[in-house]
Parts: structure tokens; sequence; C-alpha cells
């Protein structure tokens, strides 16, 4: 009896921590893709074809074919296509928009709501890097992903902080989230994260299901290098070590599509 007084105590502090996060917090940066086209003062493109340091497949492209914005939401879609970047040629042509100089934060709630695209080697994020790198590369300024799924798994998603040191030295925690019933691919979902200092909070449609606390720099003192501010990323990759490349099965084009994107700080 005593432990589930306790268990019961403990999701109820967190469900409260979650909500109260967003209700004394204001909104301070947000897109809700009503337009008809990209927002350049919230967002740039990236076009490269480095396949992201995991093997991915994919150019990142800016054209509309891959990035636009209709119909209250931001699509990113990928094909089959076999581009070429300057000189460069893989299979898949995709997309990746970014934050940075335009929107960054050290401590505040990010909502984003999202349908995913599913099928082996889909890889659709959404994640936030350090602005400034005030701790070096990767990952000693650390990386916070929102949210991750790749393809295979459809009714699953992770959670991950990346810290420690540069790599090798690289460290990362996280957990995932599965779905009850169905898959991402079947309608939208609020992905979140509700970061304060010393504590990042996973949450999926308003309800909190991760908690982090524990994590370290070589360069600084905790909460390091979740201390500074950092950006948000959406993009959506295709193929690499972790999802594998897609097969036959896999349908394209493939979307990944946004209905919004909000942020909220404490009010001062």
């Amino acid at each position: 009896m005593k432990l589930l007084l306790i268990i019961t105590f403990s999701i109820l502090y967190s469900l409260a921590s979650f909500s109260y996060g967003k209700s004394r917090q204001k909104l301070v940066w947000a897109d809700e893709f009503n337009g008809d086209s990209l927002d350049y003062s919230k967002w740039g493109v990236e076009e490269n074809a480095y396949g992201g340091g995991n093997n991915e497949q994919q150019i990142y492209r800016w054209d509309k074919k891959n990035l636009r914005v209709e119909n209250g939401n931001l699509v990113i879609e990928a094909h089959k296509d076999n581009p070429n970047v300057a000189g460069t040629t893989r299979p898949y042509s995709s997309a990746r928009i970014r934050s940075k100089h335009r929107g960054d934060w050290k401590y505040c709630r990010v909502d984003v709501r999202a349908k995913l695209p599913i099928g082996k080697g889909m890889w659709p994020a959404i994640w936030m890097l350090p602005t400034d790198e005030k701790y070096g590369g990767w990952a000693s300024s650390g990386e916070i992903d929102i949210m991750e799924l790749v393809g295979h798994e459809p009714s699953t998603y992770h959670g991950t902080l990346h810290y420690g040191g540069g790599w090798p030295k690289n460290q990362h925690a996280g957990k995932e989230f599965k779905l009850a019933k169905g898959t991402f691919a079947d309608e939208f979902h609020i992905f979140s994260i509700f970061w304060e200092k010393g504590k990042i909070i996973w949450g999926i449609d308003g309800k909190p299901w991760q908690t982090q606390e524990k994590w370290h720099s070589e360069k600084g003192t905790f909460p390091a290098p979740f201390d500074q501010r950092f950006h948000l990323l959406i993009n959506l990759a295709v193929g690499g070590r972790w999802p594998g490349n897609p097969d036959t099965k896999t349908k394209f084009p493939a979307k990944m599509l946004v209905d919004y994107v909000r942020v909220y700080q404490n009010e001062k």
C-alpha cells in the first residue's frame, strides 16, 4: 500500500510539474505554418550531402518538392530521385530546417504538433543543438532529441540527450515511448520537452513520460552543457546506421507534416 501511494504521488507530481511549466510560462516564439511559404525570419534551410555523420542516404535540398508550407502545415517530403549536389549523388532527397540565430533559448518548453512518416529507412527528427558551442564540438556542448522515430518501429519514438566529451568520448541517455495502439503516421501528436535548470522532461500530447536530471560535461560543471542557449531543427533523414536503408516496402514520396511549433519561457 505504501509503495502504491509513493508511485501515485510521484505520477501526480510529474503531471503537476509539466502542467505548471506551461501555465506559468508565456509564448515567446511560434510558427503556425498558416501562410503559403516558409517564414525565413524564423527558419534557415540547410542544403548538404554530408549524410549527417550517420551514413544517411539523403541530400537535403531547398526545393518546393522537398520543403513547403501548404494547408496549414509544414511539409518535409522525401523522394527517391537520385539528386546531385556539388558532384555528390545520393538515392534520396529531403529537407532540413533550423531556427539558429532566429530562435535560440535557454530553459523553455517546446511543443511541436506533427504527423510522421513510417517505413524502413524513415528517420524523422525534432531536436535541438547548441547555438554557441561554448563547451566545444559535438557532443561536448550537448544535443537534445525531442523526438526521433525509426520507421521500422512505427509506434515508438525516442527522447535522448547527448553530452560528455567530443566524439568518441560522447555519451547519451534516453528512453523510448510506445503508443498503446496505432502508429505515429495515423494522426498528429504533440511532442514536447520542458527544460529547466538541471531537469528536462519529455511529454507526449501533454503528458510527461520521461525525466532526466543526470548528465555531465568534460568542460563544465553541472548543469553544463544544458545551461546554454539551443535552437531547433526539424528534418526527415533517409537511411543510415540506425534506421537502416529503405526496402521495397518503403513508400515514396514520404511526408513529415508539422502543424505548429510553440516555445514558452518563464514570465519575468
